[in-house]
C-alpha cells in the first residue's frame, strides 16, 4: 500500500459514520437546547447581517466579517462538489444536502458565539479568537486548542491554498487557454496584495467580491432552471423520493442506495458549508461586536446562503436538465454541461464563477491559518506565514492533487472533531450567552 492508497484510506475512516453521526448529533442536541433558534430567530438573523456597525471592539464590521466566513466557505465545494455528491449518491443527496444546512445553521451559531465570548486582544492590538481559544480558556484544555491549530494550519496549505489555487489554474487554461504557470504568478501577486493588509483588507474585499460572485452564480443559475420550469416540480419529486429510497441505474449513473444519498448529501453538505470545523468562529471573533451571540447569529446566515441557497441551485440545475448518467463527466465538468446545454457561453459562466469562489477561498484561509500560527508561535509568526501561504499560491498551480485532496480532507477532519468537543463541552454558556442577549432586547 503506497502513501497515496493510505491517505484514502485514513480519509474515509476520519469522514465516516463516527464523525458525520457526530455532526449530526451535535446540530440536534443544540437544536433542542436552543428551542429551534434556526427557525425562530431567521429574519432577526437576517436583518443584523445588514444592520448598521456597532461602535465596540474589534477589527471589522460584522458584515465584513460574516463575509469572509462565507468566502471560505463559497467555493469549489458549491459546483464540483455538489456534481460528485449526486453521481455518487443520486438526486437524494441534494434532500440531505438541505438537512446538512439546516443542522449547520445552529453548529455555525455556537462555534461563532464561543470564538466571540473567549477572544482576547493581541500582542498588535487585534482581535484574536476561535476554537483554539475557547478549547484552552473555557475547557481549559489547552493541548487541543494546540491540535486545533495545528490541523488549521494544515487545512489552510491545503483545501485553503493547493486546492484552489490548482481549480483555478486548471480551468482558466481548459476554458480560456491561458498557460498555468501565468494564472499562479497572477494568483500569488493578486493574494498577496490583499493578504498582506490583514483582515481589515481581507475583510473589505470579501465584503465586495462575496455577494458580486454569488448573486452572478445564482442568476445564471435561476436562468437555466426557469427555461426548464414545467418539469422542475416533478425534478423536486425526484429528488425527495430517491432520499429515502434510492436511485436506479440510469445511462452511465450506476445507480444508488438511501444510505449512500445520505451519506454524500450529509459528507459534502457539512463539507461545503464547513459548520461544526470551527473556522466561521475565527472570522467571528474579528468583528466589532458587543454581544457574542449577536455575531453569531449574522454568522448563522452562512449555512443558509452556501448549503441551502447556492449548493440547491447547483443541485436543481443538474436534475431539471436531466444530466445524470449521460456523459461520463464528473465535478464541475459536469455542471458546466448542464449549463452549456442550455445556456449559451453556460460553461465560461461556470468557469467565471469557480475562479471567484476559489479566490475568495484562498483569502478567507489565509486568514484562518494566520490566527491558527500565530497561537502556536506567537504574532510575529504571522508575516513568516502570508510570505510563505502567497508563494505556495504561485507554485501549487502545477502540484499533483490526489494526495492534497486527501491530506486536506484529513486536517478538516480532525478539525471538527476537536471543535465539537469544545462545543458539547460549553454548550451551557451558548445557551446562557442567548438568553443574556434576547433577554436584553425584550428588555
Amino acid at each position: 500500500m503506497n502513501f497515496e492508497q493510505v491517505l484514502n484510506q485514513l480519509n474515509q475512516w476520519v469522514w465516516g459514520p463516527v464523525l458525520i453521526g457526530l455532526l449530526i448529533g451535535t446540530g440536534i442536541f443544540l437544536t433542542i437546547i436552543l428551542k429551534g433558534l434556526q427557525f425562530r430567530k431567521l429574519w432577526h438573523a437576517l436583518k443584523l447581517s445588514v444592520s448598521p456597525s456597532e461602535e465596540a471592539e474589534g477589527d471589522i464590521t460584522p458584515f465584513e466579517s460574516f463575509t469572509t466566513a462565507l468566502s471560505a466557505t463559497v467555493g469549489t465545494g458549491n459546483i464540483a462538489g455538489v456534481a460528485t455528491a449526486i453521481t455518487i449518491g443520486g438526486l437524494g443527496a441534494i434532500f440531505w444536502m438541505w438537512v446538512s444546512g439546516v443542522v449547520g445553521m445552529v453548529l455555525m451559531y455556537s462555534e461563532s458565539l464561543l470564538a466571540v465570548r473567549f477572544r482576547r486582544i493581541n500582542a498588535v492590538h487585534q482581535m484574536s479568537g476561535g476554537p483554539m481559544y475557547y478549547l484552552e480558556k473555557g475547557l481549559g484544555w489547552k493541548w487541543l486548542g494546540i491540535c486545533f491549530a495545528i490541523f488549521g494550519f494544515f487545512a489552510s496549505l491545503g483545501v485553503g491554498n493547493l486546492v484552489q489555487s490548482h481549480s483555478i489554474a486548471d480551468v482558466v487554461h481548459h476554458t480560456f487557454g491561458v498557460p498555468i504557470w501565468i494564472t499562479g504568478v497572477a494568483l500569488a501577486l493578486g493574494v498577496a496584495s490583499i493578504v498582506v493588509g490583514g483582515i481589515k483588507r481581507v475583510g473589505k474585499v470579501t465584503a465586495i467580491v462575496v455577494p458580486a460572485m454569488a448573486l452572478f452564480y445564482m442568476l445564471a443559475a435561476l436562468g437555466v432552471i426557469l427555461m426548464h420550469a414545467s418539469i422542475l416540480p416533478a425534478a423536486i419529486g425526484r429528488i425527495v423520493e430517491a432520499a429515502f429510497t434510492g436511485q436506479a441505474a440510469v445511462g452511465g449513473f450506476a445507480g444508488a442506495t438511501a444510505m449512500m444519498a445520505m451519506r454524500m448529501g450529509i459528507a459534502r453538505g457539512l463539507f461545503s458549508n464547513e459548520a461544526g470545523m470551527g473556522t466561521a468562529g475565527i472570522a467571528a471573533a474579528a468583528a466589532r461586536t458587543s454581544s457574542p451571540a449577536r455575531q453569531a447569529l449574522i454568522n448563522m446566515c452562512g449555512p443558509l446562503i452556501d448549503t441551502l441557497i447556492v449548493c440547491t441551485l447547483t443541485g436543481l440545475v443538474l436534475a431539471v436538465t436531466g444530466v445524470l448518467g449521460t456523459v461520463d463527466l464528473d465535478g464541475a465538468p459536469l455542471t458546466a454541461y448542464a449549463f452549456q446545454i442550455t445556456l449559451p457561453g453556460g460553461s465560461a459562466m461556470v468557469a467565471i464563477s469557480l475562479i471567484f469562489f476559489a479566490s475568495s477561498t484562498i483569502l478567507g484561509w489565509a486568514f484562518y491559518g494566520e490566527k491558527c500560527v500565530e497561537y502556536l508561535l506567537g504574532e510575529r509568526s504571522r508575516w513568516f506565514y502570508r510570505i510563505f501561504f502567497c508563494l505556495l499560491v504561485g507554485f501549487g498551480v502545477a502540484l499533483p492533487l490526489r494526495a492534497v485532496w486527501s491530506f486536506a480532507d484529513i486536517a478538516n477532519g480532525l478539525m471538527a472533531f476537536t471543535n465539537l468537543v469544545g462545543i458539547l463541552g460549553l454548550a451551557g454558556i451558548v445557551v446562557s450567552e442567548t438568553q443574556i442577549y434576547f433577554g436584553k432586547r425584550h428588555a
